[in-house]
């Protein structure tokens, strides 16, 4: 292609066609492929089939598609009293406006469903449901025949600018992650990442790839590692991919190489994105982090998560109250292989997370500073100040 991956936008709204436009990053490397999105369906097939991924990206692709489901809802309810337009009495209105309401909240739960690990989904459409349910009840009480379709545009424009708003702090969010995650490194940093936290999973600089943009930007020359991530390849698909894109020096690894590269002294740095983080600092992120981190601990490397602050849940204790999501056995038996690699009817445990104990992070990397161990302090110090700042 001639374009640069990263000249195309992750996910983006199309206003003019009342759809989400994504890149399909199934079919990354070798096919750069842009779908449009526009019924609740393929909004969560393709969140579920991971055609857009990484917490944030998810987020905003959830937030932009709740809102075009919105326009859709109220294009089909005006359809369908058009038909029935001789039949209605001026307080049935009432049950239209109702319809509207009580379809989108349905959509929203529909749409959380389709991932439940990375706490972004759920935040960003409650997010939305929170506009949503805020002009209901300012809206119930003045209702009427006249004023109906003024009511229902100004909630579906209330939901575009909360998602435009949810996208906008997206991109500042990793800005500034990148910015904090920068002052723990030097110039020729060698710096190992697991899975893709780049922008292909934001939607721009990423997670934990955007201390490395940023020096890149100041010609700090570091030196990437790049887990390969099994068994659904994202370190190799798509990290290795957009930061050789990007110029960046990045060396693609297997899995079981981390050991061998930290061992030579060849890693200064170990950064990765995270999709949950407990109260207590226990981390959720990529199927294959922990170990990661384990390796990291043996050899004393740091150990640095990226965590905006909207993957912090104060309301799970610990990782081990994360619900962890399983997915198909296919991934792991038929995916990329010309023909089946492993027995007919073997069984399969294929979980797409797993949880990293506090003691082995060094630090959680957020937009509003640094947190350390004790984490149960730190954390709720983070999120302490994004409230003031926010007041």
């Amino acid at each position: 292609m001639s374009q640069n991956i990263l000249d195309i936008n992750t996910v983006e709204l199309d206003e003019a066609n009342n759809c989400v436009i994504i890149i399909d990053q199934t079919r990354l490397p070798s096919k750069t492929e842009l779908i449009n999105l526009k019924t609740a369906e393929e909004i969560w097939e393709a969140i579920y089939l991971l055609k857009v991924r990484g917490a944030p990206a998810i987020g905003v692709a959830a937030a932009l598609g709740l809102y075009v489901r919105a326009g859709e809802i109220y294009k089909e309810l005006t359809a369908e009293k058009s038909k029935q337009c001789n039949k209605l009495q001026d307080n049935d209105n009432v049950a239209v406006y109702q319809s509207f309401f009580d379809r989108v909240i349905k959509e929203k739960e529909y749409l959380n469903s389709s991932r439940p690990t990375a706490v972004n989904l759920s935040w960003a459409l409650n997010r939305m449901e929170k506009v949503l349910k805020e002009w209901y009840e300012e809206s119930r009480p003045v209702v009427n025949f006249e004023n109906e379709k003024d009511i229902i545009e100004k909630c579906i424009s209330k939901l575009n600018a909360e998602a435009k708003a949810i996208q906008k702090e997206d991109i500042d969010t990793c800005r500034k992650l990148g910015e904090y995650g920068l002052t723990l490194l030097k110039k020729g940093d060698g710096i190992l990442t697991h899975c893709n936290a780049g922008q292909l999973a934001t939607s721009k600089y990423g997670t934990a790839t955007a201390p490395i943009y940023l020096g890149h930007e100041k010609g700090y020359d570091f030196k990437v590692f790049c887990d390969e991530t099994r068994p659904l390849l994202q370190g190799a698909r798509l990290t290795a991919y957009e930061l050789q894109s990007a110029g960046v020096d990045v060396t693609l690894i297997c899995d079981n190489m981390s050991a061998m590269v930290m061992r030579n002294g060849w890693v200064n740095a170990v950064f990765v994105g995270c999709d949950r983080v407990a109260a207590n600092g226990d981390v959720a992120n990529k199927i294959g982090t922990s170990v990661v981190a384990t390796v990291a601990k043996r050899f004393n490397v740091p150990f640095y998560v990226c965590a905006p602050t909207s993957t912090i849940d104060l309301n799970t204790p610990t990782g081990n109250d994360i619900k962890i999501e399983e997915r198909p056995q296919s991934e792991v038996t038929d995916m990329w292989y010309k023909e089946r690699m492993a027995p007919e009817n073997v069984k399969v445990f294929n979980p797409a997370f797993d949880v990293t104990d506090n003691e082995y992070v060094t630090a959680i990397i957020t937009e509003y500073g640094i947190a350390r161990a004790p984490y149960t302090d730190s954390l709720k110090e983070i999120l302490d100040r994004k409230h003031s700042c926010q007041m």
